[in-house]
């Protein structure tokens, strides 16, 4: 089983050392605009499958859309050069937080 460490490991690997032909090598190609898109794409998906459980695959529907959604999600942290500890790190940072969410201003403009 592959857990999100080494799914990240193997993304920068094949940054640093591309497989001509493969998806990976084809994101990094394309740039930053294409990752993004498919980073779209993949959360549109997800929010379509947590919505229609009945769809398709049924409850392994949002599985499958929300593995592509992190995989899509290591391929942006690599080409910006945000390493996944920095994701753990931000998010211990959070750890025993959301009780305070209450004193959190409300985001009113996105």
């Amino acid at each position: 089983m592959q857990n999100l460490d080494e799914l990240y490991n193997l993304v920068k690997e094949r940054q640093n050392n591309p497989k001509k032909g493969s998806y990976t090598d084809y994101l990094f190609s394309e740039g930053l605009d294409k990752i993004l898109k498919k980073v779209g794409e993949e959360s549109t998906e997800v929010i379509v499958a947590a919505k229609n459980p009945g769809k398709k695959r049924g409850d392994g529907e949002l599985v499958y859309e929300s593995a592509d959604l992190l995989y899509h999600l290591c391929v942006l942290w690599a080409q910006q050069g945000v390493t996944f500890d920095q994701i753990k790190e931000e998010l211990a940072k959070r750890e025993g937080l959301m009780s305070q969410f209450k004193d959190r201003p409300e985001i009113k403009d996105l």
